[in-house]
């Protein structure tokens, strides 16, 4: 097939945590930059490489964003960018791959595998040739440096497991020859 790129329009970066153990905190990051390079038919040929922007954190809460953003968490003067690069890309059945890659937070890299479902295909003129897909995981925030231990009344006031979910339209790059044929147009 060949590059493809997210589309920043419909795709979605979300996680969550649990706060005192009771209640899930969920949030996103709004701007994330994404390309692939993508064969449909052998997944195993794929690879994903994607980067967010610390800053662009949102929980519905200034406080607490602005929390995540400092040194007890993201320090996103420091770490202006969260990156993933894919490593391996394993089909587990139909329409369900095993994606393994390389996620960088606060300058610390560890293996992070994500279960991935394709939803489906869509080609149109106007639209171009787009594929969607799911994919979720978890990690631990102290692996990546988020050290911040706090408890109330016995609870951690931010569990150590946080839940990844990302959802987005791929969209594939127009040949060269045909941008270049518009671009005169």
């Amino acid at each position: 097939m060949g590059t493809w790129k997210f589309d920043p329009y419909h795709t979605q970066v979300e996680f969550s945590a649990k706060h005192l153990g009771m209640m899930t905190v969920r949030g996103h990051f709004a701007e994330v930059t994404a390309t692939g390079d993508i064969h449909p038919e052998q997944p195993e040929r794929s690879t994903i490489e994607a980067t967010i922007n610390t800053a662009s954190i949102r929980t519905h809460n200034e406080q607490r964003d602005n929390d995540l953003r400092s040194s007890n968490f993201l320090e996103t003067e420091k770490y202006p960018t969260i990156t993933f690069k894919s490593t391996k890309i394993e089909p587990a059945r139909r329409d369900r791959y095993t994606l393994t890659g390389d996620l960088t937070i606060k300058g610390t890299s560890k293996p992070v595998t994500l279960s991935v479902v394709k939803y489906g295909e869509f080609s149109d003129p106007a639209m171009g040739h787009r594929i969607g897909y799911a994919a979720e995981g978890k990690i631990k925030r102290k692996d990546f440096g988020m050290r911040f231990d706090m408890m109330l009344d016995g609870k951690f006031i931010v569990s150590d497991e946080v839940q990844i979910n990302i959802e987005g339209e791929l969209v594939e790059a127009a040949e060269e020859s045909e941008a270049a044929g518009a671009a005169t147009s």
